[in-house]
């Protein structure tokens, strides 16, 4: 049974009120990688402006995960995925376009990608390590 519209939005208004950092980026990504798809479908289906829309959308999360880059913390990974988000970001404009799919297609692909390396790395950092006991290190 779906959720009412109203209920849905507060669901997802809680959940991202509540998300790790982490999570909020796994939520772009999942954002991105939504819009994408539904930006192929309607390229598929020869719907031009509901194409635009969702390649506009998908565009605007770039635009939040170039932002959310913290190049002081971060040194050459920020400044790496700013360049890697400027590409896709600059290849969903082109596609935008063109009205071409298989430039979506590839932006996915490295959106499924990045998503799925954020994920390890977050389940790694959330891993207590097993040599730290937090006390003083002593061998027999």
């Amino acid at each position: 049974m779906a959720l009412p519209t109203g209920a849905y939005q507060a669901y997802r208004t809680t959940q991202i009120k509540t998300a790790s950092p982490a999570d909020l980026l796994l939520l772009l990504y999942d954002g991105a990688i939504k819009w994408c798809k539904l930006a192929e479908m309607h390229l598929d289906s020869g719907e031009g402006e509901l194409a635009h829309q969702a390649l506009l959308r998908g565009q605007d999360i770039l635009d939040e995960l170039i932002i959310s880059l913290d190049f002081s913390a971060g040194g050459e990974i920020a400044q790496g995925l700013y360049q890697l988000y400027d590409y896709m970001r600059r290849r969903l404009i082109e596609a935008n376009i063109k009205k071409d799919k298989e430039l979506v297609i590839e932006i996915v692909g490295m959106l499924q990608e990045l998503r799925e390396v954020w994920l390890e790395a977050s389940k790694a950092a959330q891993q207590p390590n097993p040599g730290a006991s937090g006390g003083l290190d002593v061998i027999k």
